[in-house]
């Protein structure tokens, strides 16, 4: 029986970390897709990265697999360069080692929102 935490340390170690300052820099630039994984009532009492797509987590694997017709989001290119953020950073951790389980190759973990609004990132409700 696993833990939490072990589901948490194996998802922290398979997927890589970015600061802010640094997803912040690729947002100015256009790099990648931005994708905030908590859920809608979460990001209303936030707000979000500016032009972040909202995909929840507990969606993920139906957003991220072609093969569900009804479900799938194009955005979700197994070879796209995704960056994903929660609250904490937990979450964003999780939903990433399952991408990365599912085949997508360049899933990074920028962390949680407030950590991209210290930092000055741009925004949006």
């Amino acid at each position: 029986m696993k833990t939490a935490k072990e589901y948490l340390d194996a998802a922290n170690a398979d997927v890589p970390k970015l600061d802010a300052k640094a997803a912040i820099e690729k947002h100015a630039k256009g790099e990648g897709v931005f994708i905030d994984v908590r859920d809608s009532a979460a990001i209303a009492e936030t707000g979000t990265i500016k032009g972040a797509h909202r995909i929840p987590r507990g969606m993920i694997e139906f957003r991220a697999d072609p093969e569900m017709k009804d479900f799938y989001n194009p955005i979700l290119k197994k070879d796209a360069e995704l960056y994903l953020i929660c609250g904490a950073g937990g979450q964003a951790a999780l939903t990433g080692k399952t991408l990365k389980d599912m085949g997508y190759t360049n899933v990074t973990n920028i962390g949680g929102f407030p950590g991209w609004k210290d930092a000055g990132g741009p925004t949006e409700s």
